[in-house]
């Protein structure tokens, strides 16, 4: 597996850098060798948080996890990954290695539930610029806010980042 580590507000330590590959390197029983990992590390005030997505052929899992260091904050997020392997393994079995998921889990946790759709909303979408998408999702008070663009007419999702700002989701079909 292909390990990248990206920064941002940090400089990686090569003690730190040698922990997070050598942790990391844990997973490639799951995964051939052109699977990709990267870690996105980011101090956000006090907090250390750490990203890691891992792209193996086409499919994407993806965690995160806040804490006061990374060297913490990596013990946290692997049993997550982890977890969504085998959560997700009736999709991924015919994509991983032969016989990875009949091996014990490396990190032995509690499976958590599983998540259920208990709700089903519909709702008629207007078309609508951007700037009042926006406007309309801060007069809401949700964590996101889906719309129809007007210009590129497609359906689009804004939404509520840790951080306090608006991310834009843009599908793209492939």
């Amino acid at each position: 597996m292909r390990i990248e580590i990206v920064a941002k507000n940090y400089q990686v330590k090569d003690q730190l850098q040698e922990v997070i590959e050598k942790k990391v390197a844990r997973l490639d029983k799951y995964f051939e060798e052109d699977a990709t990992c990267r870690i996105y590390l980011k101090v956000e005030k006090r907090d250390s948080k750490m990203e890691l997505s891992i792209n193996y052929k086409g499919t994407f899992i993806r965690a995160e996890a806040k804490g006061d260091n990374f060297y913490d904050t990596i013990d946290v997020l692997l049993p997550k990954i982890e977890r969504q392997i085998y959560k997700y393994r009736s999709k991924f079995e015919a994509k991983l290695r032969a016989g990875a998921l009949k091996q014990e889990m490396i990190y032995e946790e509690k499976i958590e539930n599983d998540f259920k759709l208990v709700k089903t909303k519909k709702f008629e979408l207007s078309p609508m610029s951007l700037d009042e998408a926006i406007e309309e999702f801060e007069l809401t008070g949700h964590s996101f806010f889906v719309y129809f663009d007007k210009d590129s007419e497609k359906t689009k999702v804004l939404y509520l980042r840790d951080d306090g700002n608006i991310g834009l989701i843009d599908p793209v079909i492939r």
